[in-house]
Formats: structure tokens, C-alpha cells, sequence
């Protein structure tokens, strides 16, 4: 490909993305050359941002394979915790408002391998043992991953997944003649629109590049073409609910006994484009609320997708890296090997203990593997050489010293390449502030910018003292001015101080249970008191705010605009009649959005859930209601009420 096509110009336009760091040009030649490791931060970001905008929008620039093995894969290998790896990929629409989804929408967890899902399974087994449940008994549902465009259908309205908390309405296309998929009822959650296989090859591959095209094109408000209008027509394509999928069921130790067998089924179910296996746990809503859901995806389901190649590689050296904790990771420079699609040249070697251990060095040949963990693995050695282990640090050259199999630079405050993945660890994580990349750090830092705080102290005369131009330097001020002025949380602002096992989650959970300037404060037994904290993971925690406390006071006194996680306040629920309380809202409400809604419930010590299950409460019911929600209610027991019911049940506590 020499350039863009002027479709996807026209498709990237309405999606925002921002052109100026990629040119048109750029753009083609980095999808025609995988050459992910010679962009920037800031450009690795753009180009992810435009494959996305073109694949959901029915133009891809590149394969998924390319995607997830190259430019995912470089991403998550140089900040394995980028908040774009843990974003749900949007839909991309052009047209009309967001509006919030009745319940969202989240990707699901993919494993490459089977091993991947056997530990899944652990996973079930140990959430069983918690909650008392016979893990033999557990059944385990297995359906084919369609390969369409997402959508949620509440009965009212059909919506498309959007960033998978707000979408758009397309209702439209029921009103043009699609159909449902299954049983062909509406209001039956989140499906995907799909076009059989056959139908598409023999009559719509002519006018369009492949069936995501077509998805794609069927849900835009302009009139439809006569050969779309008849694929809808003839029921080629329709809005599939996942609920309606035909599938495989049986028991866990069915699927490690029968594991290709099962694969092999499910992908042959459906005519429609697949690409993976589907894996959840069926009926039990005790180990499903258990588990829950990362921001991401249900802990409680997975994918499994097949693209696995290995090849034997000559390994040229092992270069050190220095990362922001200190930790000197040992990367491995390998002679030009072309797998899944792309020509591997770096493998990471894990820590130096392996190194050492395995005997990885100039030399060596190895086994490498490239799968859905995103990076290469090395598999084996087939020939080990004798490793070199560095004594001094790459970037300050202090001495490292071991602790168990891992390096470490103690130069905690000289060291330039900690120094510098810090700040822009802070920057990236803000999420809010751009121009802080990899090589606008490194110039500060060159000129004596030691800290975040030091950033926040320059003008415009110091950045041209720099070297910085007055427009780039200017730019850079408004950026600083703009992360504290937009409102961001207050777990995202914890999360950029890159502490010790607190990712965001994490960051929030704690921040659900204690204001932000008292967690420094904290004991280790307040801490392991907080549901998803273990006793190491307390200790390193309240050890690690004793590090940063000063750092973090200085910076946070600079004045940042911060949302407040709410606040779970037991002395409020004690008075309210639906504490403990489980609720499920649906429906428009009429007295208020039923965000709001959800947040003062919470307030009044209720949980909120997206989905009727056996440990629903209530249901509260706006208008335009679904039937299916009302359905499982009853099948279930839960009691159904209206607004004006459930307004009158909290009146009793005033």
C-alpha cells in the first residue's frame, strides 16, 4: 500500500484522530513495514488509534495479527501498564450523540494457548473453593467469537458498543428489515451484526472488501444500497445475541480431556466470520459476582484465539535495560526472524537469573515463540553459550546488586533512565496531557529536569533555554495547565506515581475506602482490611507511600482538578432500607438519570448491578423496559418494582 485510501482519510476524520503526529504517508509506510520499534510513544499510540478507527470502521489498514503481535505487542512491551491496554477499543461512528448503554459492554480476556485457559480454569476452581461451591459441578459454555460489529439491543433501542460505556442509536436497522439472530426476539442484550459467510461470497464480495465492510456500512443513516437492502432481506445478516449463539456445555474436566475436540466444534457452528472460541462459566451468579470484572473484561470469561509459530533463532547479545523502579531487565537482540507476520529482532529474556541460569548469550540458539502473550517468548535453549551479566548500570553506571533472580540499579535519584521513565509514566498514566513522550523527557532531563514536580516549575524562557522553539514550547506549557485543570479521578492521579503492585484498580478500591491524602497514614492491617488487597501486596503498598509521600504532597499542592472516588461510608447506610441491598435499574427513569440514580443508591450502602441474577433484590423499572430483564427477574424471584415504588421505599428512612 502507497498511501491511504481516500475512504479511510474520510473515515479517520469523524474519529478524531489526530493526523499531525502521523502523516498520511507515515501511516502507510508503517503499515507496510511493521517497523513498530522505530516510533515514538506518542506515534505508537496514533497508529494503534488509526488501525482501531479503520477496523471497526470496515477499513483495516493492517491484519490483526499485525495489530496485536507488532504494535500491541511493542506497546504493552515498553509500558506493560498503558491505559490503552487496559480501554475497551471503540466502535467508531460518525454520527449522532453518545448515550450511556443500559449495561456495558466490555472485551473479553484472550489466551493464545491452552495452557492460557487451563489457568483460567484454576482460577474458577480457586473463586469455587471460596465460595463453597463444588467445582466438578461448575458447567462451562463454549461458543464461537463472531467477528462482527457490536451492538447492545435493550428491546427499545439498539445501540452500537461505542467505547463499551456509551454508544450511538442505530435502532434504524431494525426499521430497514434486520432480523435477530436465534429465537428472533428482541431485547436480548449484547450481540454482534453478522453476515453469513456463503451469502457474502457469492453475492456481496463484489462490492465490498470483506464482510466487516459491509457490517459496518449497513448501520450509517444514509439510505442503503439495493445488494445491502437485499442481505438484510434474505436474513444473510442480522443482529445475533450472544445469548442465542449455539455452543458446546460440559464440565471443566471436559474441556482439558477434549480441548482440540471442543475448539474444533464450536468454530464450525455458525457461518459466519469467527475468530476464536468463546469460554464462561454458565449459571452461576455466585462465582461470577465473585470474580467480577477488571475495567477491561469479566474475570469469569475468555477467549481463545490460535496463532502460535515458533522458529529457532541465533541470539546476537543481551542488551541491559534500566526500568523506573531500578529493575535491569536483560532484552535479547536476535538475528532477523519472521513470525506471525512480523520480523521479530527482540525477544525479552524475562530477568537475569534466567539469563544466567539457561545460559543466554552471544550466541545462543534458542526456540522462540510468538503467540497471543503479545511479545516473543523464548520456549527453550537448544544451544546455551556463556551469558554476560552486566555489574553496572547502562544508564549511570552505578554497581547492581541481586535480589533473587533480578538486577537492581539503587541509584534511585541520579539515575537518568529512571528518572526519565517516571515522568513519563506520570504523564502517560494522567491520560489528560500530551507532548511528553519518550524523547521530550529525555531532552529535559538532559537539561537538569530530575522530577515531575521540576516539570511543573518551567516557563517559557527555560524551555527555550532548552532548545525548545516558542511553539513547542508553548504548546508544552498549555499542556501542563491542562492536566491540571481537566478533571480527571483521583485513583488515575494515585496511579501515575507508579507505586509498588497499585495499578488503577487498586488505586480505586483503596480510594473507595479512604480519602487520598489520608492514605499515608494507613497501617498494613487497615489496608489488608480492604477487599482485594493480600497481606505482601498491604505491607509493599504502605511501605512504597512512605517513599513517595513527599514527592506526591508537593506535587499534589500544585493544584490538580480531581474527581473524588465515592466514598463507601458505613455510618450513612446503617440508615437507609437498602443497605446490603442488591438493585438493578432499567428502563428510562423519570426523576433523575439513572447514573445518578446508581451513585446515590451506592451512597446509601446498596449495590448496583448491571444484570438481574439470582442475588437481585430489586428491580427497578423505569419506561420502555425491556421484556427480557423482566423475564429473568421472574424466572429468578427478584422482585420487580416501579420508580415511584422505589422512590417511596427510600422516603421511609427520612
Amino acid at each position: 500500500m502507497s498511501s491511504l485510501s481516500t475512504s479511510q482519510i474520510e473515515l479517520l476524520k469523524p474519529a478524531s484522530q489526530d493526523l499531525k503526529l502521523l502523516s498520511v504517508e507515515l501511516i502507510a509506510d508503517i503499515a507496510t513495514q511493521t517497523k513498530a520499534q522505530q516510533l515514538s510513544d506518542d506515534q505508537l499510540l496514533a497508529f494503534l488509534q488509526v488501525c482501531n478507527a479503520l477496523y471497526r470502521s470496515g477499513e483495516p489498514l493492517i491484519s490483526d495479527a499485525d495489530y496485536d503481535f507488532v504494535f500491541l505487542a511493542e506497546l504493552q512491551k515498553r509500558h506493560p501498564d498503558h491505559p490503552y491496554l487496559e480501554t475497551i477499543e471503540p466502535e467508531i461512528t460518525s454520527f449522532g450523540k453518545t448515550i450511556a448503554l443500559p449495561e456495558p459492554m466490555l472485551s473479553t480476556e484472550k489466551s493464545y494457548s491452552q495452557t492460557g485457559i487451563e489457568k483460567w480454569l484454576v482460577r474458577l476452581e480457586k473463586a469455587a473453593e471460596d465460595c463453597d461451591v463444588g467445582f466438578s459441578s461448575l458447567k462451562i459454555r463454549a461458543t464461537p467469537k463472531l467477528d462482527g460489529y457490536a451492538a447492545y439491543d435493550d428491546g427499545t433501542f439498539l445501540y452500537t458498543r461505542g467505547d463499551g460505556r456509551k454508544g450511538t442509536d442505530i435502532t434504524r436497522v431494525f426499521e430497514r428489515g434486520l432480523k435477530v439472530g436465534g429465537n428472533g426476539n428482541r431485547g436480548q442484550g449484547a450481540g454482534e451484526i453478522v453476515i453469513s459467510q456463503a451469502y457474502f461470497n457469492n453475492h456481496l464480495a463484489e462490492y465490498f472488501e470483506n464482510s466487516r465492510n459491509f457490517q459496518a456500512s449497513i448501520i450509517k443513516e444514509k439510505d442503503l444500497e439495493q445488494h445491502a437492502l437485499d442481505a438484510i432481506q434474505n436474513n444473510a445478516a442480522v443482529f445475533f445475541p450472544f445469548a442465542q449463539l449455539p455452543d458446546w456445555q460440559g464440565s471443566a474436566a471436559d474441556v482439558l480431556a477434549n480441548f482440540d475436540h471442543v475448539i474444533e466444534t464450536v468454530l464450525s457452528l455458525v457461518d459466519y466470520d469467527v475468530d476464536g472460541v468463546v469460554f464462561e462459566l454458565m449459571d452461576n451468579d455466585t462465582i461470577k459476582q465473585y470474580l467480577g470484572a477488571t475495567r477491561h473484561h469479566h474475570r469469569w470469561q475468555i477467549a481463545y484465539k490460535s496463532n502460535i509459530e515458533t522458529a529457532e533463532v541465533i541470539v546476537l547479545k543481551v542488551t541491559p535495560q534500566t526500568s523506573r523502579s531500578g529493575r535491569v531487565n536483560p532484552v535479547a537482540e536476535l538475528s532477523p526472524t519472521k513470525l506471525s507476520g512480523a520480523v521479530i529482532s527482540r525477544a525479552s529474556a524475562h530477568h537475569y537469573g534466567m539469563v544466567k541460569e539457561l545460559g543466554i548469550g552471544e550466541g545462543t540458539l534458542i526456540e522462540l515463540t510468538r503467540s497471543g502473550l503479545v511479545i516473543p517468548k523464548i520456549e527453550r535453549v537448544i544451544i546455551p553459550k556463556t551469558p554476560q551479566i552486566p555489574e553496572h548500570c547502562p544508564s549511570c553506571n552505578s554497581e547492581l546488586v541481586w535480589d533473587s533472580d533480578y538486577l537492581y540499579c539503587l541509584n534511585t535519584t541520579q539515575c537518568p533512565a529512571q528518572i526519565e521513565n517516571t515522568i513519563e509514566h506520570f504523564f502517560r498514566t494522567l491520560a489528560n496531557v500530551d507532548g511528553f513522550g519518550q524523547k521530550t523527557v529525555e531532552k529535559l532531563h538532559a537539561s537538569g529536569v530530575n522530577s515531575v514536580y521540576v516539570v511543573y516549575q518551567l516557563d517559557m524562557l527555560k524551555l527555550q533555554e532548552m532548545g525548545f522553539g516558542e511553539k513547542t514550547a508553548q504548546n508544552l506549557l498549555d499542556q501542563l495547565q491542562r492536566s491540571r485543570s481537566e478533571a480527571i479521578e483521583d485513583w488515575r492521579f494515585l496511579g501515575a506515581f507508579g507505586i509498588y503492585r497499585m495499578g488503577l484498580g487498586n488505586c480505586e478500591r483503596l480510594l473507595q475506602h479512604h480519602h487520598l491524602v489520608d492514605i499515608f497514614n494507613l497501617s498494613v492491617e487497615e489496608v489488608i482490611n480492604i477487599e482485594g488487597f493480600a497481606d505482601k501486596t498491604s505491607a509493599a503498598v504502605v511501605e512504597c507511600l512512605a517513599k513517595i509521600k513527599v514527592d506526591f504532597m508537593q506535587i499534589y499542592q500544585l493544584g490538580f482538578n480531581l474527581i473524588q472516588t465515592p466514598f463507601i461510608a458505613e455510618q450513612h447506610q446503617a440508615i437507609s432500607p437498602i443497605t446490603g441491598k442488591t438493585i438493578v435499574f432499567t428502563g428510562t427513569m423519570l426523576h433523575g438519570k439513572r447514573d445518578d440514580m446508581s451513585k446515590e443508591a451506592k451512597r446509601l450502602g446498596a449495590k448496583v448491578g448491571a444484570s438481574v441474577t439470582g442475588k437481585t433484590d430489586f428491580l427497578v423499572t423505569g419506561s420502555d423496559v425491556g421484556a427480557a430483564k423482566i423475564a429473568a427477574a421472574t424466572e429468578k424471584g427478584v422482585q420487580v418494582i416501579s420508580e415511584e415504588e422505589y422512590l417511596g421505599l427510600l422516603s421511609r428512612s427520612e
